[in-house]
């Protein structure tokens, strides 16, 4: 058993909430800029002061008054992550109500049971045809009084029915809510079974944001500091960012499309972004894409090289030499300077959570100029439970705990957490409560160790250990990390279970491929037929053997099947926030596992 905890400074008292938070930076600085939005002229950034979103706020919470809402009754919240979520999320906290976040992309089903489970009383909804998947299960919800339609104008109502509400009603609920009161219910993205519902209070907010702010001051308390929003709202990593951008001072902006990302990173321009490995990912196999073939795309790997090679340099002691710094610096001019304009040109901090980014990507991103605090933590845990931070970075780690908690790895390699952003309980499920939270600690279900300095590494999750026919333990996240890093492998799922060895399925990466297929010299071809092109298949041969180097042998992958479909949220295979569904792949893909054991096709 090894334990760490990190020190506060952090104290707050017995009714410190978040919309005290607000008020204390209105107080603070009425006239800073809080957020932007692209409603200008030609989709210009257009700043918001402090004073203009709180008037909005109160003006939203009001409406929500006017409507029957009461201290303590739950509001659901289905929308893309864009300026209106930020202002319904906080008029929901200063109106004395409870946010409950929907996904944007959820089902009938997974509404009614939210709703329902919640006994949501308002649900605010951004599309017409979100109140559409509303109202098939509103039968089902007799205490759902109202659907609020933003794009059918639906806070102007909300606006409108409040405007005689008096502030002093206002200004009694804003100040309800203690540190130990509910503030939202977030349903688990629920990889297995039905999700569920993670009730947080105002405390977990008010004391990690603040930890945050102090921890991580050189990132997101600048004068300079900006951030744009473009993971869902309704997962607990940007609802914490959300959070954290008040009393930060961060300025923030939010983009509900992420096929316009790279256009609105060029234009808000944020000096920090927060996104799963996955968008690192392709952000840097775009950027190899794009350098082509021949000299440009030696040029290009030979700049990725210098950049890895030049970032592990930082952590020895002698440092870079001369010569590998006078190659950086050129490296620096000749390719990675616009490696940093698709971050929009200012980023000098990524801060990456919910899957391992892993050490060559960790590396290459420090060496172009962009520093990536790796991070690991749960919807349990308020999101961030330990962090890399200025000064305290080891890359390939997920860093130290967080201010203010306390991470223990038992004999097993269980992960433990402690402190007060903790939640408090699964609603309505007192026996999952009862297994998570056990003598002030709780049980990650996540596997991982402890170095001698208290950097966490994250190597699995307990369900998801793999145990082959011969005894051997196998934890399948390091292999399929790895392999996911190849430019046209979208999905892998690492199988072997009672097995005689271990094999993975894969999917392809249906926007990559062409121009990949176009680099090396091959005709074009879609995803089905490429997965069984031999060309394509020797590639991803290569790329398990790579993605094998850091495992045993009998941990390796010995041969892959290439699936006809990818694993998407579409259809069903991927969560909200993007985390494989594995037993839902393993049922449906059982004729495709066998196949890998009958296969003859040569090892991977």
């Amino acid at each position: 058993m090894r334990e760490f905890d990190s020190p506060t400074d952090v104290q707050v008292d017995e009714r410190a909430n978040i919309p005290g938070l607000l008020a204390q930076r209105l107080a603070r600085d009425p006239d800073g800029v809080l957020a932007e939005r692209p409603t200008g002229p030609d989709g210009a950034w257009v700043p918001v002061t402090v004073a203009a979103f709180a008037a909005e706020v109160r003006a939203v919470a009001k409406g929500l008054v006017a409507r029957g809402v009461e201290p303590g009754d739950r509001v659901a919240l289905m929308s893309r992550t864009r300026y209106e979520w930020t202002l319904v999320d906080f008029a929901i906290w200063t109106a004395g109500a409870v946010g409950v976040p929907v996904y944007e992309t959820s089902s009938p089903e997974q509404v009614r049971w939210i709703a329902a489970d919640t006994g949501a009383k308002v649900a605010v909804v951004e599309t017409p045809a979100h109140a559409q998947v509303v109202g098939q299960v509103r039968d089902d919800l007799p205490g759902l009084a109202h659907v609020v339609v933003i794009d059918d104008g639906g806070l102007d109502a909300l606006v409108a029915d409040g405007a005689a509400v008096p502030d002093e009603e206002i200004d009694r609920r804003a100040a309800l809510a203690g540190r130990d009161d509910l503030a939202t219910v977030i349903y688990t993205s629920g990889t297995t079974g039905r999700p569920k519902g993670v009730e947080l209070t105002h405390g977990t907010f008010v004391v990690h944001t603040l930890n945050g702010v102090a921890g991580l001051a050189e990132v997101c308390a600048e004068p300079h500091s900006r951030t744009l929003l473009f993971m869902p709202l309704a997962h607990v990593f940007a609802r914490y960012i959300e959070v954290l951008c008040i009393p930060s001072g961060a300025v923030l902006g939010h983009t509900p499309d992420t096929r316009n990302l790279l256009r609105d990173l060029a234009a808000f321009q944020p000096t920090f972004v927060l996104a799963v490995p996955r968008v690192f990912e392709k952000v840097y196999n775009s950027a190899e894409q794009k350098a082509g073939g021949g000299t440009k795309l030696r040029l290009f790997r030979w700049a990725a090289k210098v950049a890895i090679t030049y970032s592990r340099a930082l952590d020895t002691p002698s440092g870079p030499s001369a010569a590998l710094t006078a190659q950086h610096r050129l490296a620096g001019r000749l390719v990675h300077r616009r490696l940093r304009d698709a971050l929009g040109g200012r980023a000098e901090w990524a801060i990456s959570g919910g899957a391992p980014l892993g050490e060559r990507l960790g590396h290459f991103y420090r060496g172009i100029g962009v520093r990536v605090l790796e991070g690991y933590g749960l919807t349990e845990t308020t999101a961030p439970t330990t962090v890399n931070r200025p000064g305290l970075t080891k890359v390939g780690s997920v860093g130290p705990a967080f201010p203010g908690t306390a991470v223990r790895v038992d004999d097993e390699g269980g992960i433990w957490v402690s402190g007060p952003h903790v939640f408090r309980g699964y609603r309505h499920d007192a026996e999952a409560t009862a297994h998570a939270l056990v003598d002030g600690w709780f049980r990650t279900g996540d596997l991982g160790t402890l170095d001698d300095d208290g950097y966490l590494r994250i190597t699995g999750r307990t369900k998801e250990i793999i145990v082959t026919a011969g005894g051997k333990n196998v934890a399948p996240a390091v292999l399929e990390d790895r392999l996911r890093g190849h430019p046209i492998v979208s999905q892998v799922v690492v199988v072997g279970d009672q097995r005689p060895f271990i094999g993975a399925l894969v999917t392809l990466d249906e926007e990559m491929l062409p121009g990949w297929l176009s680099n090396h010299g091959m005709p074009a071809m879609d995803a089905v037929t490429a997965g069984t092109d031999p060309r394509v298949l020797e590639a991803l041969d290569r790329a398990v053997e790579r993605a094998n180097e850091a495992v045993s042998r009998a941990e390796s992958i010995r041969k892959i099947r290439v699936l006809p479909t990818d694993l998407t949220e579409a259809n069903g295979y991927l969560t909200p926030s993007l985390k494989v569904k594995r037993a839902l792949v393993l049922k449906d893909f059982a004729a495709d596992i066998d196949a890998l054991y009958v296969d003859t096709r040569g090892d991977g």
